[in-house]
């Protein structure tokens, strides 16, 4: 992506390789904490992309993004820094803001871009920061200045600590079992794979508890930093230099994780991401400001803030050291998700994946993206209840209806064409009912295979919505010409605000609390009469023209990605005569992954950092 934070495959399960992929509010309310591991001393953190924000110009573009997240219980944002020439400027800005606001951050080094060789670099990098208010400090005595990575394996750490000339708490996203000079370790992947890049199969299937455990192994006792992550899509065609288009397996992922890690209760937690909007798995705003490499012609009217509402009561019971969310739920509320196109929609014709590219990472593929079959046709739902109550939902003609406890439910109800309804009753009244504003459709929205998720909530939050020009810069690209504008159709689309946090404690105290007072019996009319984009109909492909709805605008030019979210220059691996194999000389000739695949051989220049082998051999 713009920082890409693509997914090295991974090796067998006995090292584990650590990934290389892939509402203002008054500063008063800030203050206040849904709850934060006072006994306990557990954090939750988020990661959150730079490289896309070279736009903000100020410390206030920042205020946003570090309210909500508090809001919502978010303790830090790991800032995802490369080499830009803008991060040092953006960094300050967050760090200012974060202070203003009552949060923290620490910085995350992605080695997609700086280079292992670059130890006393990154220390100095951590030296100038390390000391600002708001910076993340942890240990007994809390001087210890907590930093992460992306990827990095064959950093040295003892330079960096060397360089930093400060107490350091390292927490590298490493392979497990390289992580025994760090003090933690952070793993990367989130997703249930294959171990090789790719979502599961019948003959493999790597679940992120197997991660968990093989990281738990290997750090021996040491804090463990595990990851959450709701969802993962990318579609990305000739428009750009990193061609790659997979989905891993998420239908209920973000529900089951969380209730993962009551159990597991790690030290850490991050989610993955704030802002990571190429790879569809942003649990931040639309409108966080940020540029566009394309990735908006499947993030347009696709919020995904009640994920955030889902996690809030699991965010609080965890940090609790509560093995179950009940006692965290402060209000009834329906949280669902689904994806805007049926699988059987066929957009072949259209879709901005169908020209071939070069493709030395094997990420990419043409058409409806890789793992598509690992995704169920279904609308899901949580009702997060006070008390008992029924849940009805209709997606199209599809309808069921469903008796939920007191507590967390996840239900999934087959998708079906047209509008989605969703109701809580309890007594014969009516708590809560409303009308998505988005539709699902049986064709093809903008032309393409769209399979990132819309969310939403009843209660309806705030409007949501791309930023123009900046969030819709790349949008035409790959794009059929007239198949959809930039500009977001959902207008005051349902997208829960941030909460109202209920204590008043510290980043290192701890409180959990329910209300007790019994619902109110509400009923949430929908925000707007529901719309669909237009889709573009396609038909399978054939000798004879293919018909396709079509408006007459004009098509753009596709522009090339900004520099904050371009990838490096790609150069195709030179072919080895006879052998079915291809020679590597940069890394560059590898990205997204970073790593030799079964036909690759490496000829880098003498004295570079060899590349690893995906396969771990």
């Amino acid at each position: 992506m713009h920082l890409l934070t693509f997914i090295l495959p991974l090796v067998l399960l006995a090292s584990f390789v650590s990934p290389a992929s892939t509402h203002k509010h008054a500063h008063a309310h800030m203050e206040r904490r849904q709850s934060t591991g006072k006994s306990t001393g557990k954090m939750v953190f988020c990661h959150f992309m730079v490289g896309i924000v070279s736009g903000r110009t100020s410390a206030a573009d920042y205020d946003d993004d570090m309210a909500r997240a508090k809001a919502f219980g978010i303790d830090a944002f790991a800032l995802n820094i490369g080499l830009d020439d803008y991060t040092d400027s953006q960094l300050g800005y967050a760090y200012q803001s974060a202070a203003k606001n009552g949060m923290k951050l620490f910085i995350s080094f992605d080695f997609n871009w700086w280079k292992t060789s670059q130890a006393a670099d990154v220390g100095a990098k951590i030296k100038q920061f390390g000391n600002q208010p708001a910076q993340l400090k942890v240990g007994p005595n809390g001087d210890q200045v907590f930093v992460s990575s992306f990827i990095g394996d064959e950093l040295d750490l003892a330079s960096v600590r060397s360089a930093a000339g400060l107490p350091l708490f390292i927490a590298p996203n490493f392979k497990a079992s390289n992580a025994a000079n760090a003090d933690a370790a952070f793993n990367w992947m989130a997703w249930p794979s294959n171990g090789a890049n790719k979502a599961p199969t019948d003959a493999v299937n790597v679940t992120v508890a197997d991660g968990d455990q093989a990281y738990m192994k290997a750090l021996g006792g040491k804090p463990y930093m595990a990851p959450a992550s709701p969802w993962f899509f990318t579609h990305y065609g000739a428009e750009v230099s990193y061609s790659k288009n997979w989905v891993f397996p998420s239908d209920l992922l973000w529900y089951n994780r969380w209730a993962e890690i009551l159990q597991l209760a790690p030290q850490y937690v991050e989610i993955i991401s704030w802002n990571d909007y190429g790879e569809s798995h942003y649990v931040g705003p639309l409108s966080s400001p940020h540029s566009d490499d394309g990735n908006s012609k499947w993030v347009n009217d696709m919020p995904h803030n009640g994920w955030l509402e889902m996690a809030k009561p699991f965010i609080a019971a965890y940090k609790a050291g509560a093995k179950s969310v009940n006692q965290h739920i402060e209000k009834d509320q329906l949280v669902y998700w689904y994806r805007p196109s049926l699988k059987s929609a066929n957009c072949d014709s259209t879709d901005n994946t169908m020209k071939a590219v070069s493709n030395p990472s094997e990420n990419f593929f043409q058409g409806r993206p890789n793992g598509a079959d690992t995704l169920s046709d279904s609308v899901f739902v949580i009702a997060l209840l006070k008390e008992p109550g029924t849940v009805k939902v209709s997606s199209g003609s599809n309808s069921k209806t469903f008796t939920a406890q007191a507590g967390a439910n996840a239900y999934t109800v087959n998708m079906g064409a047209g509008k989605q309804q969703f109701s809580l009753t309890r007594g014969g009244n009516t708590v809560l009912s409303g009308t998505s504003p988005r539709d699902i459709s049986a064709d093809c929205i903008c032309g393409i295979y769209n399979f990132n998720a819309y969310v939403g909530t009843l209660p309806a939050g705030q409007p949501d919505a791309l930023r123009s020009p900046e969030g819709f810069q790349g949008f035409k690209s790959g794009l059929p010409p007239g198949a959809c504008q930039p500009t977001p159709l959902l207008g005051t689309a349902a997208v829960s605000a941030a909460p109202e946090p209920t204590d008043v404690v510290t980043l290192s105290q701890n409180s959990s609390s329910s209300s007790s007072s019994s619902s109110d019996i509400i009923t949430i009319a929908p925000v707007e009469t529901p719309i669909s984009q237009p889709p573009v109909t396609s038909t399978e492909p054939s000798s004879s023209s293919t018909s396709t709805t079509q408006s007459s605008a004009s098509t753009s030019t596709p522009q090339p990605a900004p520099t904050s979210t371009n990838a490096p220059t790609t150069t195709s691996p030179t072919p080895n005569s006879g052998s079915g194999s291809s020679t590597i000389t940069a890394l560059s000739q590898l990205y997204p992954t970073n790593c030799l695949q079964k036909n690759q051989v490496w000829a880098g220049p003498p004295g570079s950092d060899a590349a690893a082998r995906c396969d771990g051999a």
